[in-house]
């Protein structure tokens, strides 16, 4: 007797030529660009956290949204976040989340996650290039610019 299994599919599919893709080149261009698509009806409200997925010219191949959360915190899977960047391809990333309450000093559990996710990204030679964390009215605050990636 023959033995079934599940298939399983994983794919990423362009639908943009690449050479329209959004350069990043500093902290700036990420939060201008991540900021125009933020929902900005749930901004204010609940935490949600994104991965930017970048080729190796630091070009956007694609923005996930990975969670969304409460007022005061949005949980994390760290195996999804990997299984996205793969699956994408992606070299390297930047993370983001906001706080609703407009605070943009990072938490002690921010800073845990961002070292966690870096020290895992080693494995795959995923470069981390910042962690952004917005506030409603879009000011930002970079890990990168402040020294503590």
């Amino acid at each position: 007797m023959k033995h079934k299994v599940n298939e399983i599919k994983i794919s990423y599919r362009e639908e943009l030529k690449s050479s329209t893709w959004h350069k990043i080149g500093n902290s700036q261009d990420a939060a201008e660009l991540l900021f125009e698509d933020w929902d900005k009806n749930t901004i204010g409200i609940q935490e949600t956290f994104k991965v930017v997925l970048l080729n190796n010219s630091n070009k956007v191949k694609g923005v996930y949204q990975l969670s969304q959360g409460g007022i005061t915190g949005t949980l994390i899977d760290l195996r999804i976040l990997f299984a996205v960047i793969l699956k994408s391809l992606s070299v390297a990333v930047i993370l983001v989340h906001n706080h609703p309450s407009g605070k943009l000093q990072p938490s002690d559990a921010d800073k845990m996650l961002t070292n966690k996710i870096k020290k895992a990204s080693k494995l795959f030679d995923i470069t981390i290039l910042d962690h952004l964390i917005f506030a409603p009215d879009g000011d930002y605050f970079s890990f990168a610019d402040n020294g503590i990636l």
